[in-house]
């Protein structure tokens, strides 16, 4: 039991760990709290859960699967790199010409918001060698050991670990720009700062693999 317990901890502090750096995904969910509440916050967030969960599943199922078909995940890189440089630019443009007050470009759209978190976390591949990395160690300590008990234990508190992460951001966001008096032209510039940068690394990782 204490095992499950060790598991379970550790997989929810890699995951909360991975949440806190400020990214796209993270942003993306105060930018949802602050322009159309806590509900569709909520929402995008488990959306976002699921596809992570299931990309640490393929993880741990088996490393070979995560590579067998190497095209596909290269082809899903590449489009991962022009995906977030657009929404870069669109972000900047719509800060700079729209109207102060309208949403967010990427925001300005009638998808249900637990889609639009399986869709944009599906499209963040980068948490596939994110979580065979940590697999990996978790492996080598002898801190995970290779079961369908404790994959399914570490699966579980890594979204455990991702939901408390990005509540971080629902609440901690929201009280932050709220008390600063945020724009949201300042907004969408720090999303299209931070999706220009995620643009760039995705890019500086299909080169360098």
């Amino acid at each position: 039991m204490i095992v499950f317990i060790i598991v379970f901890c550790t997989g929810w502090l890699v995951s909360f760990l991975g949440q806190l750096p400020l990214g796209n995904m993270s942003i993306t969910a105060t930018q949802i709290r602050i322009q159309e509440g806590l509900k569709p916050a909520l929402q995008y967030m488990w959306g976002v859960v699921i596809v992570e969960m299931i990309y640490l599943r393929i993880a741990l199922t088996g490393m070979d699967l995560v590579f067998q078909h190497p095209a596909v995940f290269n082809a899903i890189g590449w489009v991962t790199v022009i995906f977030f440089f657009v929404l870069g630019i669109l972000s900047i443009r719509s800060a700079l010409v729209h109207h102060p007050e309208k949403k967010s470009v990427l925001l300005n759209n009638k998808i249900h918001r637990f889609l639009f978190g399986l869709m944009l976390s599906a499209m963040n591949p980068a948490q596939i060698p994110f979580w065979v990395l940590w697999s990996s160690y978790m492996l080598e300590w002898k801190i995970l050991h290779s079961s369908t008990a404790q994959y399914n234990v570490f699966t579980m508190g890594a979204g455990l670990g991702t939901i408390t992460g990005l509540l971080a951001y629902i609440h901690g966001g929201n009280y932050l720009v709220t008390k600063l008096n945020v724009s949201n032209k300042t907004l969408n510039i720090i999303m299209g700062a931070i999706f220009f940068i995620a643009s760039i690394a995705q890019f500086w990782r299909m080169v360098m693999k």
